[in-house]
């Protein structure tokens, strides 16, 4: 039943019940109630009886050095005259280990491993698969705090951002897996058309065989853990490239996901994952072996991987992160102080490490000042560290870059209300943090209302007017289009034309980000990139989508045959081609007028 089917059908409910006595309503719908109560609970308990309960198993943490914890003066995951990578702490800089990066061979034979694994694996059912997400799930929710600390140990995210970016989003993506990803997976049913009556069509989604995923650093188990769940229930294997500079946690993170695996009697090498410098990685990304990539990151690097992988014709998907506006309309002004707290969560999550953050706040004229005001307090009273609410960033790569695009735009005539440069921890000076930004009165001249910023940093930009026109202006104006969002009354038209016309991926109204936490398909438009993953179309996309042509009644003898006219040697082209010219007006005309002209030259020249 469509939304509007449903109002309409409640609206003709309500008018029944105003001439319907109170007492008799209920005493002739309480005995339904129970009914459909009783037959729901009885369905819900069949489906869980007929669904594999989970089983629990236990994946040791990652190890730390031994001894007293090693503070690098200045951490980098470059060792001088070694070809290891060094992990560390983000925020705190403290040395986690050392991991030995893959070589082509290596990456060979983790390849030749999932391939080999995945001949078994796709011949699994569908409740086979459930069995593995589902004990998945059940040793994620069991090892909450575990993986959260991990992730914040190598990334530098507090344990609420790594509860929020690690494990709400994964948990919800194994949940839909499991509710409806069969549905997805299903053979379809196709039409057929009039001239191919006797035929019935159908597509199959079949696995495509080993495929990749290189994911980035920002949430090093959502990241990892989100292309394996897919691949997999699609009865491929697959190879995880993680990023170097959160690939301490990696091996602890596929152990986890192997370990569901072998709960069930599962070979553990379906799935892989590698760390690897980039010049090796190409050698991933043109493998004959890889059936499909999924490549998460910058716009630069996706330049190589899709160069690369074109060498195999691989199929790519490509997020490239975004600069994404969180559009305010006049009409949201008495809602602004819960608009308030999405704006301040959206922009400083992950020190605004995320590829959906909020980067730009576009305000119509009449809801700038107040909304201005309102945060500037909120961001200067922000504390850093990961006992407080904002904690590090992956690096101090992008310091300079940060305080020249801040820089730049006061220049220019912002106004830098709060932060706007790196900070030195009294405590933990070898940590990596940036002081979290309010820049108001930003252009869209400026740099920063056209670059990715990636870190903590919240830029307002006020429209000319309220006017849809002048606010899509503003938010189309960046190449990237990845997420976005809109706030106002639901019925406001301005609203509703800026979800309409505002160029990205996904919008969320009223909300931030929702639309990723529902599984609807994930992705952008020109600089944030290409395709899609989540929801249906990311699980189909990993399928070869086979289609299927058959033979409605072959117990009948009904098949195609060749009529004589179109047999060769062809007798007579002319009468042939007229004998084919009434075929397509026989099954194509709009008219009976062309559909007897067809049938006449079929008779006359068959």
């Amino acid at each position: 039943m469509a939304f509007e089917d449903l109002e309409s059908w409640l609206s003709q409910f309500q008018v029944l019940l105003q001439d319907f006595p109170l007492q008799d309503f209920w005493q002739f719908v309480t005995p339904a109630i129970w009914s459909v109560a009783a037959v729901l609970a009885l369905y819900i308990l069949l489906q869980f009886q007929s669904e594999e309960p989970p089983r629990r198993y236990t994946v040791p943490a990652p190890k730390l050095p031994e001894g007293e914890p090693q503070i690098l003066e200045h951490p980098t995951i470059k060792v001088p005259g070694s070809t290891a990578i060094q992990c560390y702490a983000p925020a705190t800089g403290q040395l986690l280990g050392l991991v030995n990066p893959s070589t082509p061979a290596g990456l060979d034979r983790a390849i030749a491993s999932a391939a080999a694994a995945q001949q078994a694996w796709r011949e699994t059912t569908f409740r086979q698969r459930r069995a593995v997400l589902r004990t998945l799930l059940q040793h994620v929710l069991d090892n909450q705090e575990q993986i959260c600390r991990v992730s914040s140990l190598d990334s530098g995210k507090t344990m609420l951002d790594a509860q929020l970016g690690e494990i709400l989003v994964t948990t919800e993506k194994l949940q839909w897996t499991l509710k409806h990803g069969e549905k997805a997976l299903r053979p379809e049913r196709r039409p057929t058309n009039m001239l191919m009556t006797y035929k019935k069509n159908r597509v199959v989604y079949e696995p495509l065989g080993v495929v990749s995923a290189l994911v980035s650093w920002n949430y090093p188990f959502h990241n990892l853990i989100g292309p394996i769940i897919s691949a997999i229930f699609a009865g491929n294997g697959i190879i995880v490239k993680v990023s170097e500079q959160t690939c301490w946690s990696a091996a602890y993170y596929t152990s986890i996901a192997r370990g569901a695996l072998v709960a069930h009697g599962h070979d553990p090498a379906l799935i892989q994952s590698a760390v690897c410098w980039p010049q090796t990685a190409n050698h991933l990304t043109s493998h004959p072996g890889i059936s499909h990539v999924t490549f998460i990151g910058s716009r630069p690097v996706c330049h190589h991987v899709a160069a690369s992988a074109a060498k195999s014709l691989t199929p790519v998907v490509a997020e490239l992160g975004g600069k994404d506006a969180a559009v305010i309309c006049d009409s949201a002004k008495g809602d602004l102080k819960r608009i308030a707290d999405i704006m301040m969560r959206g922009s400083f999550q992950a020190a605004g490490q995320n590829c959906i953050g909020i980067e730009r706040i576009i305000c119509a004229p009449g809801v700038y000042d107040k909304l201005v005001d309102m945060l500037a307090p909120r961001v200067k009273a922000l504390r850093l560290g990961l006992d407080k609410d904002v904690g590090a960033m992956v690096s101090d790569n992008s310091f300079a870059r940060l305080e020249e695009l801040v820089q730049s735009a006061v220049d220019s005539g912002a106004r830098l209300l709060a932060g706007g440069k790196r900070y030195r921890h009294p405590n933990h000076p070898s940590g990596f943090y940036f002081t979290p930004t309010l820049l108001v009165d930003v252009t869209p001249d400026m740099a920063i209302a056209r670059e990715e910023c990636f870190g903590p940093i919240m830029t307002v930009m006020r429209a000319p007017s309220g006017s849809a026109e002048d606010l899509l202006a503003l938010a189309n104006a960046p190449e990237f289009g990845l997420g976005s969002s809109v706030y106002g009354r639901d019925a406001d038209p301005v609203l509703r034309a800026v979800v309409k016309g505002i160029r990205a991926g996904g919008v969320a109204v009223n909300d931030f980000a929702v639309f990723y936490a529902v599984q609807l398909p994930f992705g952008g438009v020109g600089g944030s990139g290409y395709g899609r993953f989540a929801g249906e179309e990311g699980l189909r996309g990993l399928c070869n989508l086979k289609s299927v042509c058959e033979d409605r009644m072959a117990w009948l003898g009904i098949r195609t045959a060749i009529p004589p006219p179109a047999r060769y040697p062809v007798r007579d082209q002319d009468g042939a081609w007229r004998f084919a010219r009434g075929v397509v007006r026989l099954g194509y005309s709009l008219g009976l007028g062309g559909m007897l002209g067809g049938l006449v030259d079929v008779v006359r020249n068959g």
